[in-house]
């Protein structure tokens, strides 16, 4: 395999794609296999849809020299991802964490765009996927690259700092998450410290919140550039947060009012204002930047809904985010409180006794109206006046209809196949 080759042919292109349905002209289209396709069948639809060349691993598809035969597609992608990373040469920030990794990429990226050309992940597509074609998309005018990286086994985090060679990395947190891959939750420490062995060993420099003693305990030995609140001897100190709901931040005598719900956020909002301090991006930036930061795709969105407010962050959950998403639900002013939670996937054995979990953190909470959705938390139905248990959506959905919400301050809370944003649509 040529990379070299393949890269002068990318380089020619306006474009990747892995799918013809987004295919678009004079693109590099990369026939990728999965467990029910194979891209390989669509390399003469791609050429007609106007890429430009196609990479096959299956020699019976070959057309003509638009056609590029590679031992293995997936490989060539990430090969070429690699290549053009050097190419590039640019500072590049990578990211990892259980909790909060796309919120803190786009926190990051809306402060650094503000003094300097940047391209971030889009989405959240930071797989084994989704960092190369992040990388691929970085060109000439790019001044910093920020990808994100998810990871639900060991060596996942390994292999994609491999291939993006991040200059800085930053890990958000180390919670319950995909307990199943990782085997547990000292699994998840070891397996997202992977970025820490990373630039450890290539002598790059990792960003640490000291308010998470892991962050701390892990990066003594590599370089690093601190923050946190209160704290003498941190790099950038925070001297004060607050949420009720949206989360405000004072830093450098400037308070910064975020429309993110939640002191679970502060962290991702003060990662973003550390970072922006190190590349020299003025406060007043950074404070509009922050401030114009309005997050959606169901990540900690506050919505009106006649006279109900509605917190929504139903993209996805994890024990260690649906904790700190209940505690903030709690200390929240509010009267008439109401709480929809799905199931949290993922979990393996774990999966019963974390959802119990769930159900103990409210069961002083009589004031609140609390409906769970789902297998797991079903297998824990316990008998309180305010609970309401739902083995799925279907039942769920059946029994709402004849309820009633007004002046309701409501959570909205559940793993993505949960897909409970649904609920805003019966209540």
């Amino acid at each position: 395999m040529n990379i070299d080759y393949i890269h002068n042919l990318f380089l020619k292109c306006d474009s990747i794609s892995t799918d013809t349905r987004k295919i678009g002209p004079n693109s590099l289209f990369v026939a990728l296999k999965g467990e029910n396709f194979d891209a390989n069948t669509f390399a003469k639809e791609a050429l007609a849809k106007g890429a430009a060349y196609v990479l096959i691993d299956n020699q019976d598809f070959f057309i003509d020299n638009r056609t590029v035969l590679v031992e293995n597609c997936l490989i060539a992608l990430q090969e070429l991802a690699k290549f053009h990373r050097n190419y590039l040469k640019l500072p590049i920030i990578a990211l990892t964490g259980s909790n909060g990794k796309t919120t803190t990429k786009e926190l990051i990226n809306a402060v650094l765009s503000k003094k300097f050309q940047t391209k971030a992940t889009i989405g959240n597509l930071n797989n084994h996927i989704g960092v190369p074609l992040t990388l691929l998309s970085f060109d000439e005018q790019t001044e910093i690259g920020i990808v994100e990286m998810g990871a639900n086994h060991q060596k996942e985090i390994e292999f994609l700092c491999e291939i993006a060679q991040p200059d800085y990395g930053y890990i958000t947190n180390f919670g319950k998450a995909h307990l199943e891959g990782f085997g547990g939750v000292e699994g998840v420490i070891q397996g997202k410290s992977e970025m820490y062995n990373y630039l450890l060993e290539n002598n790059k420099l990792a960003f640490v919140n000291f308010e998470d003693a892991i962050q701390v305990d892990k990066t003594k030995s590599i370089k690093s550039y601190s923050f946190g609140v209160n704290r003498i001897g941190v790099d950038v100190n925070i001297n004060h947060i607050e949420a009720n709901p949206f989360v405000v931040v004072k830093y450098a005598k400037n308070v910064i009012t975020t429309h993110l719900i939640g002191l679970y956020n502060a962290n991702n909002i003060n990662a973003a204002i550390a970072i922006g301090k190190y590349f020299g991006v003025e406060v007043v930036s950074i404070k509009d930047a922050l401030e114009g930061y309005i997050p959606e795709n169901n990540r900690s969105q506050l919505i009106k809904k006649g006279s109900n407010e509605i917190i929504l962050d139903a993209y996805n959950a994890n024990p260690s985010s649906m904790k700190v998403a209940i505690e903030n639900f709690i200390l929240l002013d509010k009267s008439n409180k109401t709480i929809f939670l799905g199931d949290m996937f993922e979990l393996g054995k774990e999966s019963l006794l974390e959802h119990k979990g769930v159900l103990d953190m409210l069961l002083n909470q009589d004031a609140i109206n609390c409906y769970f959705i789902g297998k797991d938390f079903y297998h824990n139905k316990i008998d309180m006046p305010n609970f309401f248990f739902f083995e799925n959506f279907d039942v769920f959905s059946k029994d709402i209809q004849n309820k009633s919400f007004q002046n309701s301050m409501i959570l909205i809370k559940g793993s993505r196949g949960m897909a409970l944003e649904r609920v805003l649509d019966l209540i």
